[in-house]
């Protein structure tokens, strides 16, 4: 079987640093979702989401009535209406490709948790969209946070169009956690 570069445990240098998105949230937002780190489709348009095959904006539209048609822009001011905030785990790392199982271990840096929860103190539950999200948080985040910081964790089904283990409407019927942890502000 041949080898990657990397296999070894050695740094990949023809993998490209990623970098994610800063957060979408509210100073009042309420209920947290995590990815891991954004697809290839996402980080090139910038947009959390992106590939047309996720399942993400299809369950916002069923549980939110978030027109998945609608820009970018209109659907982001729409979940900070709900308080529910959107960003990864992962701040950077290396992978080949979109897969969660392509991210280089050795190379994941992950986001600043400690000060965004000190910002958004009205977050009290935490929803994992994947396996991957969970792990990575529970193995570099959940160590340091302040011990101040309470937060209910859920880990739902990933949306990513890799995960084909749940179908759509699976996917949805967990996600509808989500519902009852949210109130609607004045938008």
């Amino acid at each position: 079987m041949a080898r990657c570069n990397g296999d070894d445990g050695t740094a990949d240098t023809q993998v490209a640093q990623l970098k994610a998105f800063p957060p979408i949230a509210s100073n009042d937002a309420e209920v947290l979702i995590l990815g891991s780190m954004p697809s290839v489709t996402s980080l090139s348009v910038q947009r959390y989401y992106a590939h047309p095959r996720n399942h993400f904006w299809m369950i916002m539209d069923a549980l939110f009535g978030i027109d998945k048609n609608l820009c970018y822009a209109q659907r982001c001011r729409i979940l900070i209406g709900y308080r529910i905030a959107l960003w990864d785990v992962i701040d950077g790392c290396r992978r080949h490709g979109s897969l969660d199982a392509d991210i280089l271990e050795k190379s994941i840096k992950t986001n600043n948790f400690n000060a965004f929860f000190k910002h958004h103190s009205a977050i009290h539950s935490v929803f994992f969209n994947g396996t991957k999200a969970e792990q990575i948080y529970g193995k570099y985040v959940l160590p340091t946070l302040s011990a101040n910081i309470k937060l209910n964790y859920t880990r739902l089904p990933s949306t990513s169009p890799a995960n084909a283990t749940f179908s759509l409407a699976e996917k949805l019927k967990a996600w509808r956690l989500i519902k009852q942890n949210v109130k609607q502000s004045v938008l």
